[in-house]
């Protein structure tokens, strides 16, 4: 299997859900603007994404997929190999189901405590914060759903089947479309049809996901006694290895919790201008970061049980190479075209000109640490895969202490933008430790041409900079909200310009697409 091409599939179909994404959150503002109701719903919704990201994506997927590839390629004969990991399977779903059972029950149980500490700004608007304990519990339930399509996912990318995870999320972001156009009239308060979005859309995540188990033979069968489910060695020795990555995780999540706490005591709106801003830093972290983890955790995993250390160094080269020549340029792009992205995706309806701005200062805020945001999705894979998490907790434990000193220092300053400024000097001290980490134990050994390749992806990004910097100023793109099309037509023709003057630079110092080809261990 050619890396590239797998991580090009990934990208390319997350490039669908991110751009169905970015569709949901222009219906998103337009419908319901930025106010105390958003942020109600981004409240409510971030509580079961929490826990998803936390005991799903996370802490999960670092624990399954490395012990996953081992049962597959520990038997001599592929019948006996898929029979041992269906067994594996089978333990490991019935714990994560009835795990997440008592915990989405716990969770609807408990909403309003939830969201007190969430975003216990919301106080002050009882309407709102009403309506984000009626949504936590209409939402909770999306943890149990999205957590099986994650162990689903984890089973489809072990054996290389990457499209349909990488597809899955577009179906979320439909559901949520199709609600808010439908429903929201016909709810109240309307924001309320996002909600019965997102249950919907957890299914249909859940359902595609296990018809291609189905086809594979790899279908999980739950355990009717929620006891024995916990009695199988394998799901035991999944729950020991997810301890020290719930608590890595979990670090990521508590600083993302004390930000939305903190941006709730600030100005009305900044909960969701925080939350839109974050929707665009996500696209190219999801698009390069994400496809590039998901791809090489697998891989990094089979190099690690066949203890080719070359071949796990090599993996690592390739995976930082290909993230420093597309996340710098990605960088400064979305820094210096965060207003004119910002009116063309959001400034309609009710998300007026104040709010352009104010999103606009967190996604520049934002930008500033999308080079670490990225390289930890590369770097992170080079601990698990190797069992080792105790290191990106103890690094983790450290950034959750810098970010809230940061805080400290930067929103007393920069309102809502501080908080985004905080995530993204974390990102980079994260990533630096990290880094420092994978080459003291050995696990990466950097290719001896990096500071020439460096310094041509230098070269070129700042080429596409001064194009920008140049251009984007000229335009103002506040008053051009009568006429959206040319708004889109002239923001996407920067974005290709900036493309082509980046790409075209590093033809011409000599870089071509072989140098980024890389097969799979």
């Amino acid at each position: 299997m050619n890396m590239l091409r797998a991580a090009a599939t990934v990208s390319g179909l997350t490039l669908i859900s991110r751009i169905t994404g970015l569709a949901r959150e222009m219906i998103t503002a337009a419908l319901f603007g930025a106010s105390a109701m958003t942020d109600a719903f981004f409240v409510a919704f971030r509580l079961p994404n929490l826990l998803r990201r936390l005991f799903a994506e996370g802490a999960f997927s670092q624990a399954f997929i490395p012990m996953l590839a081992r049962h597959r390629t520990g038997s001599t004969d592929e019948t006996g190999s898929q029979a041992d990991a269906r067994r594996f399977i089978d333990a490991v779903a019935s714990a994560l189901f009835w795990s997440l059972a008592l915990i989405t029950l716990l969770g609807v149980l408990g909403a309003p405590a939830l969201v007190w500490l969430m975003a216990s700004g919301l106080t002050d608007t009882p309407d709102a914060l009403a309506a984000a304990i009626l949504m936590t519990r209409l939402m909770f339930p999306y943890i149990l759903l999205i957590s099986l399509a994650a162990l689903a996912a984890g089973i489809l990318n072990t054996w290389q089947r990457f499209a349909i995870p990488a597809f899955t999320p577009v179906l979320l972001n439909l559901s949520m479309i199709g609600a808010a156009s439908l429903l929201s009239q016909r709810v109240d308060p309307p924001v309320l049809a996002l909600a019965a979005g997102v249950m919907v859309g957890g299914l249909a995540q859940l359902g595609l996901q296990a018809w291609a188990l189905h086809r594979l033979g790899l279908m999980p069968r739950i355990a009717l006694n929620p006891f024995r489910s916990f009695a199988s060695p394998d799901a035991r020795q999944v729950v020991a290895r997810m301890a020290p990555a719930v608590l890595a995780v979990s670090v990521a999540q508590i600083s993302l919790m004390i930000n939305t706490h903190i941006a709730s005591r600030l100005a009305p709106g900044s909960v969701s201008w925080i939350s839109y801003g974050d929707r665009l830093m996500e696209f190219p972290t999801a698009l390069l970061g994400v496809a590039l983890g998901t791809v090489l955790l697998p891989s990094l995993a089979r190099a690690g049980e066949r203890e080719d250390h070359a071949g796990y160094s090599d993996l690592l080269d390739w995976g930082l190479r290909l993230t420093v020549a597309l996340a710098l340029p990605a960088m400064v792009g979305l820094a210096l075209m965060a207003e004119p992205l910002t009116a063309m995706l959001y400034h309609y309806g009710r998300f007026d000109a104040h709010d352009v701005t104010m999103t606009a200062h967190a996604v520049q805020a934002y930008a500033l640490g999308l080079l670490g945001l990225i390289a930890i999705k590369v770097l992170a894979p080079g601990f698990y895969a190797r069992h080792d998490v105790r290191t990106p907790v103890r690094i983790a434990l450290l950034v959750l202490v810098a970010t809230q000193l940061m805080n400290i220092a930067f929103v007393p300053w920069l309102d809502h933008a501080g908080l985004a400024l905080s995530i993204s000097v974390a990102a980079w001290i994260n990533a630096g430790l990290l880094m420092r980490g994978l080459l003291k134990n050995g696990a990466w050994r950097p290719s001896t041409d990096w500071g020439a390749w460096g310094a041509k992806v230098m070269a070129a990004s700042l080429a596409m900079a001064v194009l920008l910097a140049t251009l984007t100023p000229r335009i103002d793109w506040l008053t051009l909200a009568d006429s959206p099309l040319i708004r889109a037509g002239l923001a996407l023709g920067l974005v290709a310009a900036a493309a082509a003057v980046y790409f075209g630079t590093l033809g011409l110092m000599g870089v071509r697409p072989k140098d980024f080809r890389r097969s799979a261990s």
